[in-house]
Order: structure tokens, then C-alpha cells, then sequence
């Protein structure tokens, strides 16, 4: 298998991590401490995920850990509403950051189609013009 990080996807997974990462360092509030980590962790899976995908053997294992990656995003995308509505990060930051998610969980989606997708027969090999 290719190299992960040529994937435009794990390009983006990673850079939501890092955004997110900015985020969680902002995070003091003792009661929080779980949704940081919760957060923080969801995040990291995304990209995570893809690469250690990346270096399986079958498209099939590869798109069993796609799907674990989508999985993450969506878990994502709910502790980030969650922390926009009692209000932990900003309604801004977090509409950023939730933008971010599900451009990914678009990306890990066709991603997952194409691997998925049956691949054309290869062609006869043809015989030598005399």
C-alpha cells in the first residue's frame, strides 16, 4: 500500500487534529477534563485510523479501518455541539471545527467507495502482430 500520508484525506484528518488540539489546550475547567480527553481522542483516531488502514495488507481490512475513522468523526462532531452549546469553546470555533469533520467524514466516504468499488477485469494480453 501506498504511503498514508500522500492521502488527501489523512492531510485533512491531521490538520483537524492539530486544529482541535489548539482548541483542548484552552480547555481548563476542572469538569470538562473528560469532554478535553474525549475530544482530543476522537480527534487523533481520524488520521490514526486511515494510516494504520493504509498499511494493511487487503483494500478490505483497509476499508474496515475507513469506517472506524467515519466512526470517530461522528463522535467528533457530537462532543464539539455539545461543548458549543454549554458553551466551552465558541459557537465560532466549534461551526470551524465541525466544518472540518464533516468534510473528512466526506472524504473518508468516497475514499471508502472507491476502494469498495469492483475493479474492471484485467485485458486479455494480445497476441503478437506478425
Amino acid at each position: 500500500m501506498a504511503d498514508f500520508k500522500k492521502l488527501d484525506v489523512w492531510q485533512k484528518a491531521h490538520a483537524l487534529s492539530l486544529s482541535i488540539d489548539h482548541i483542548c489546550k484552552r480547555i481548563r475547567a476542572s469538569q470538562y477534563y473528560s469532554l478535553r480527553n474525549q475530544i482530543f481522542t476522537a480527534a487523533l483516531s481520524i488520521p490514526a485510523n486511515v494510516a494504520e488502514g493504509r498499511r494493511k495488507t487487503s483494500e478490505k481490512e483497509f476499508v474496515r479501518f475507513l469506517r472506524i475513522a467515519v466512526s470517530s468523526t461522528s463522535e467528533l462532531e457530537s462532543h464539539l455541539l455539545f461543548a458549543q452549546d454549554a458553551k466551552v469553546i465558541a459557537k465560532s470555533e466549534a461551526v470551524s471545527l465541525i466544518g472540518q469533520t464533516i468534510l473528512v467524514r466526506k472524504m473518508l466516504y468516497a475514499l471508502i467507495k472507491r476502494v469498495s468499488s469492483p475493479k474492471p477485469p484485467a485485458a486479455p494480453p494480445t497476441a503478437p502482430s506478425r
